[in-house]
């Protein structure tokens, strides 16, 4: 990693990166642990750099994705779980997709960063040893394995997502809608994470009633009986998610 020692000289500001920061700055003055501006700067570069020639279907540098979900991240911890406020998860938000979509690698993550860093975003990565999985099957892991922290994380990434669908063609925005109905609703309604829950069903309920107006009744039935079904297969690990984010509160 040639810039590693001097990457703070090569870091430059764009909107979206003055918007984290300046956002950072601010909820540091109402939490009683303020995160390191200077590593958030860090993850923003190496975000910024290894997104740098990529763009999102809305015709956006694909880095402002990972920058936005870091403020919706920050914004929540801050203000609703403080103990979960903290550097290394605005960092794994931030490189989240690198692993998957671009060169940077588990290793490269853990020598510019740390190696809980590098495991984390790894975690938020599809492509498994066995085979690519599904963001909701992702999602369904995260809480399998207990890292709540790491699910939070993910749901954000979908929240924002969600805010360019109508970029996709309709069949795959249905899908999607379907599986953040199926795992990504289910999981913000039971931890009462209602400004999420709400932002989440109102995208989804739109798009099907703007594209499926006559179907929107049976396509909700459908969905929400998968739904009820993955609930009860985790129902355990979501009351311990529960109990992990009220202690976070505290």
């Amino acid at each position: 990693m040639e810039d590693i020692d001097i990457w703070q000289e090569k870091f430059e500001f764009c909107n979206y990166s003055k918007k984290l920061i300046g956002r950072i700055e601010y909820l540091n003055t109402i939490v009683d642990s303020p995160i390191d501006i200077i590593e958030v700067k860090k993850g923003i570069y190496y975000t910024r750099k290894y997104h740098a020639t990529q763009m999102r279907q809305s015709g956006e540098p694909y880095y402002s994705h990972p920058i936005e979900v870091a403020i919706m991240l920050a914004d929540f911890t801050a203000l609703e779980a403080p103990k979960l406020y903290k550097s290394y998860m605005i960092n794994v938000a931030l490189l989240h997709d690198t692993i998957e979509d671009t060169i940077l690698t588990h290793a490269d993550i853990s020598k510019i960063f740390d190696k809980n860093i590098a495991d984390n975003v790894e975690r938020l990565t599809r492509i498994k040893p066995y085979g690519k999985i599904s963001s909701g099957e992702m999602l369904n892991l995260l809480i399998q394995e207990q890292r709540y922290d790491i699910a939070l994380i993910k749901v954000f990434d979908r929240l924002h997502n969600l805010q360019t669908i109508n970029a996709k063609s309709t069949e795959k925005a249905l899908e999607t809608v379907k599986e953040t109905i199926e795992s990504f609703l289910l999981i913000a309604a039971y931890l009462e994470i209602r400004t999420v829950e709400q932002q989440l069903l109102n995208v989804c309920n739109n798009f099907i009633k703007q594209h499926f107006p006559s179907e929107q009744k049976a396509i909700f039935r459908s969905v929400y009986e998968i739904s009820f079904f993955n609930f009860k297969i985790i129902q355990n690990k979501l009351k311990r998610m529960q109990y992990y984010f009220r202690k976070k509160k505290a």
